[in-house]
């Protein structure tokens, strides 16, 4: 049995939580959108071809916000193409595939209304600049009067999308992206697209490319030169990261939250110093818009023929990969004072949530949990947790705690939420919170009491959700032995091997 403990008091908060930090992400990758979100003649299918099944996931998911079109789909797009009666089918280089374009900005705006979504769009600033920029901008929120405005309306949208956060590119820093540029380059562009943006419509709120991860040589002083000709026309900067198990090597994998924490941390100091180099009042804050488990497995793509919506990224996710998502979403929480968005990419058939099958079911893989609960439960003001722990020796990242942990209290209810992580493969652990400050004034009214544990574990840490067992990994309520127990200003919880846990308390 491990052994590890914390304190909690209101007094120390992070942060509040924005909503945002539940976001996805869909791109014209693979079968995302076609066979994924978008499939005319499915039996759940409504009159526009939306899959009913799968709104229904992504409601249960509790996404707040979708990016699309890309990714690096976005870098090569024209938008025209999707727009109106008469459809273009183009060659789409980034990922070999044939994009019929029966899917674009109309019927995702339509998408993101029936989920309940915000659409966080992002521009191509790739083979395109300022004025597709704009262009774009004026059809999607201009409310009418000009010709792309009333193009929108012949589209049959006559009420303006009101699209308020948008992408300046993707990945510019990559040699594969299409019109991959230097940090100089892109910095002007993205500066003079931010500002000609803000011309047509001032509210907008902006997302600069910063390093598409973070081992790339140039991280670091990408972002630096890019924020220093970008900083007054910004509002975030972006984030990617995707993290898998190498090597038959759980203990790095597990340890990917902490690295990500890591990641966070240095963009954050990136961002600060330029702040100061410039003696700007203004923070620039961060937008983690790609992040999850992929495993990158080598394509031919001179052999691959060119397919409409082929099956492309489609991992399979098990108990692992859950419990290392369940420490990515713990280090955005732990973050939430600069991190006010992050996608998690992608939702639908794409190292997604989300599978379906065309014609067939839709289903939740291992890794929805932890995110759903997150979602569901992660709102409210984030509280300082400095956990003391057994750390494991990784190979990729040195010592690394076993227990990952923060908690969020929610301000009108006073429910606290501890979201835990036993990232040992061989034992559980016994957790002791210290939570009288919680009861003190400005604490829970009326005392506390644990309100339940939830677990997601299993005695195969392989184990996966599939078709043909598509319930074979989800939480369960803890009861008995091990279990939340709350006894004179102290919580305790055996938290089992290799395991993602939600533990809450309220009066």
């Amino acid at each position: 049995m491990h052994h590890a403990s914390f304190t909690l008091d209101p007094a120390f908060s992070i942060g509040a939580v924005d909503p945002r930090l539940f976001g996805s992400f869909v791109e014209h990758l693979g079968r995302c959108v076609y066979t994924g979100v978008h499939e005319p003649g499915h039996p759940s299918a409504d009159e526009h071809g939306l899959r009913r099944d799968v709104l229904e996931l992504v409601r249960e998911l509790g996404v707040t916000v979708v990016r699309y079109p890309g990714g690096n789909f976005v870098s090569g797009h024209r938008w025209e193409d999707g727009v109106g009666p008469h459809r273009r089918v183009r060659l789409e280089p980034a990922w070999r595939s044939i994009e019929t374009n029966a899917f674009g900005l109309g019927e995702f705006a339509a998408w993101a209304r029936e989920a309940g979504v915000e659409p966080m769009m992002a521009v191509n600033l790739g083979t395109r600049g300022v004025q597709e920029a704009c262009d774009l901008l004026e059809y999607a929120n201009h409310p009418g009067g000009t010709h792309l405005s009333d193009l929108r309306a012949e589209h049959g949208a006559a009420e303006p999308y009101g699209i308020r956060l948008w992408c300046l590119g993707n990945e510019m820093d990559g040699s594969w992206q299409i019109g991959h540029r230097p940090a100089a380059d892109y910095g002007r562009l993205a500066s003079a697209t931010a500002r000609a943006m803000r011309m047509i419509d001032p509210g907008l709120e902006l997302v600069v490319c910063g390093s598409s991860h973070h081992d790339m040589p140039t991280f670091g002083a990408w972002e630096a030169e890019v924020l220093e000709a970008a900083y007054d026309d910004v509002d975030h900067v972006s984030l990617h990261a995707y993290y898998r198990e190498e090597d038959e090597d759980p203990a790095s994998f597990l340890a990917s939250g902490s690295a990500m924490e890591a990641f966070i941390e240095d963009v954050v100091a990136t961002c600060d110093h330029v702040r100061a180099k410039l003696k700007r009042p203004k923070r620039i804050n961060l937008s983690f818009d790609e992040w999850n488990v992929w495993y990158m497995r080598p394509v031919e793509e001179e052999a691959r023929p060119w397919e409409h919506a082929p099956r492309l990224l489609e991992n399979v996710y098990s108990l692992t990969d859950a419990v290392a998502v369940g420490g990515m979403l713990i280090a955005l929480l732990r973050h939430a004072d600069r991190v006010k968005i992050a996608c998690q990419a992608q939702l639908v058939n794409v190292i997604a949530p989300i599978m379906t099958e065309p014609g067939g079911p839709a289903w939740r893989q291992t890794i929805f949990y932890p995110f759903a609960q997150a979602a569901r439960y992660g709102r409210g003001e984030v509280l300082r947790v400095e956990p003391v722990s057994p750390v494991a020796e990784t190979a990729k990242y040195g010592e690394a705690p076993l227990l990952h942990a923060t908690a969020v209290r929610d301000g009108e209810s006073g429910t606290i939420t501890v979201f835990a992580v036993n990232r040992a493969l061989d034992a559980p652990m016994e957790l002791t919170v210290d939570v009288r400050a919680l009861n003190a004034p400005g604490g829970a009214p009326g005392g506390l009491r644990v309100l339940s544990h939830e677990v997601l574990a299993d005695d195969d840490r392989h184990a996966e959700n599939t078709r043909e067992n598509p319930d074979r990994v989800r939480p369960r309520t803890l009861d008995g032995a091990g279990a939340a127990t709350l006894d004179g200003g102290r919580l305790r919880a055996v938290l089992p091997p290799l395991s993602w846990n939600v533990i809450r308390l309220g009066s």
